[in-house]
């Protein structure tokens, strides 16, 4: 294919499929420097992969970086937990959001691109996915209804926390359970009068048999949702009474289990605040 018809196939592309706002899938990546590298990796995340690795890609329209800084992590529950091992593994976290209905194409563009920058030697290997995946927007709950930002303004309203919980039914049937319980009852009692605006609900997809060898597969694709709270306030001075206790409250409901509630607050694009705090 000569470079002229490359370009006539782009013309082409824009005029087919859907193309809304709504963050129809998200991929949410919670990754873990190895110790000595945190300043190199830091660097070659804001200054290359964020772009060239995710917000180049076709579909991929918002995303935003989050940090948990070592008195973050150490809020961070169960003590056992089936996602991070030890549960304060995975000091970074990156939230993206994806075109409903494009997921299959942006898939074939991720894959290939980032097959060409681990053959470019633009691929920092000193890390660990500690919980890595492409998912499907199942709800967003609101606070305060119809006011506020949407869930596709989310990652670029200037929130100043998030909570990353995730969840599992006890089995394949119970998770639409599970999923009802937290939008209809749980969900709306936490969030009223809290500093949260919005909790945004995923379910995990299996990642491709094609992907990097250095990301593992999905675990919990058939029982697991993943929560994104959207805090207007540092996580810390809402801990105790918005989101301590979350495990109790699933599981006294019978429908599944908390295997991780951990706090963030974003990073600052094009700087390195917060990597010497990630340790101490």
């Amino acid at each position: 294919m000569n470079e002229e018809t490359r370009s006539e196939v782009y013309a082409e592309l824009a005029g087919v499929g859907p193309y809304g706002v709504r963050p129809g899938h998200a991929l949410i990546t919670m990754v873990e420097p190895h110790p000595g590298h945190e300043y190199v990796y830091n660097r070659w995340y804001e200054d290359d992969h964020y772009y060239a690795g995710a917000m180049a890609m076709p579909w991929m329209y918002a995303g935003r970086r989050w940090v948990a800084t070592r008195d973050l992590q150490l809020l961070r529950y169960p003590e056992k937990s089936a996602v991070a091992q030890p549960v304060t593994a995975g000091c970074y976290l990156s939230t993206y959001w994806i075109t409903e209905g494009r997921y299959a194409d942006h898939m074939k563009w991720t894959v290939a691109i980032n097959k060409r920058l681990h053959r470019d030697g633009r691929v920092h290997q000193q890390r660990t996915h500690v919980f890595t995946a492409f998912q499907d927007h199942e709800a967003t709950v609101y606070r305060d209804g119809a006011a506020g930002p949407r869930d596709h303004h989310a990652l670029d309203h200037p929130y100043t926390g998030l909570v990353l919980e995730v969840v599992d039914a006890q089995s394949t049937e119970q998770r639409g359970e599970l999923l009802e319980w937290l939008c209809s009852r749980h969900l709306p009692k936490r969030l009223a009068g809290s500093p949260a605006a919005m909790v945004t609900v995923f379910r995990p997809m299996p990642l491709p048999g094609d992907r990097m060898t250095y990301v593992k597969q999905v675990e919990g694709v058939d029982t697991r949702l993943t929560l994104l709270w959207f805090l207007e306030a540092d996580p810390r001075e809402s801990w105790e009474p918005t989101f301590r206790g979350l495990d109790g409250e699933v599981e006294a409901a019978g429908l599944g289990r908390v295997e991780l509630v951990a706090p963030f607050v974003p990073t600052i694009p094009g700087t390195d605040r917060y990597v010497d705090l990630l340790r101490q």
